[in-house]
């Protein structure tokens, strides 16, 4: 017998929901791995405007390099809402405010090291240049449309998320293919009838296996719908 697929596809949405904003679920009493310290990357191959690409496993993270080993990147973040402290702020961003980030729309692009920015995994340059062909701006306008950017800003999930800032940056125009395919995840979902109860079995596994305040789950439970709406 074949196995239902809605389970798995609701499974699947949960993971892309938390992995497509750079969560990363740690255990109990888990403080994570620290980044690899400065000269883990070979930051020679690299030239100012570049776009770089770290694969993960349900999502990628994207950046444009400026050069001197820093990276700018589009990061949920709650905490330039209520300081002005760049020390503070600087910090690497802990789950807590990228998820607060998420709930409150806010979000950050920041310049951080390579290292920070890639967190020990490889690196793509320019992969997605060849889905842009003519599109591809001059390395050095793409470099300062970053830098213009950097601070504050509006935070989506599905309309302004990092992606969107790399693609804009260097091709002239905010595309994010991750999104489409989320959206096609959950405009899987929805089309069964038994989609209702997918998304809420979606919201409570949150709270069950990864530990979440059923606050940050809500957004969860409703994307479905807000998309069903909407589409």
């Amino acid at each position: 017998t074949m196995k239902n697929p809605v389970p798995q596809a609701a499974s699947l949405l949960l993971e892309k929901l938390l992995l497509l904003v750079h969560v990363r679920p740690l255990s109990p009493g888990s403080g994570g791995e620290p980044p690899p310290a400065p000269g883990y990357y070979d930051t020679s191959c690299f030239k100012r405007g570049d776009l770089l690409e770290v694969p993960r496993t349900l999502f990628i993270h994207f950046g444009i390099y400026l050069g001197e080993n820093r990276v700018a990147h589009l990061m949920p973040d709650i905490l330039p809402a209520l300081t002005g402290d760049r020390r503070q702020i600087q910090q690497v961003v802990t789950n807590k405010r990228l998820i607060l980030g998420v709930i409150t729309k806010i979000a950050s692009i920041r310049v951080d090291t390579v290292e920070d920015f890639a967190y020990g995994g490889s690196i793509l340059v320019n992969h997605m240049d060849r889905l842009f062909e003519d599109q591809v701006l001059g390395s050095e306008e793409a470099a300062r449309r970053a830098e213009k950017l950097v601070g504050a800003t509006a935070y989506s999930l599905l309309w302004n998320n990092c992606e969107h800032f790399v693609t804009y940056c260097r091709y002239g125009a905010p595309v994010s293919f991750q999104t489409d395919k989320f959206c096609e995840t959950v405009n899987m979902i929805i089309r069964d009838q038994r989609s209702v109860l997918a998304s809420v079995l979606v919201g409570l596994a949150s709270i069950v296996c990864l530990g979440l305040a059923p606050s940050t789950t809500l957004p969860t439970i409703f994307i479905p719908f807000f998309l069903w709406m909407a589409g």
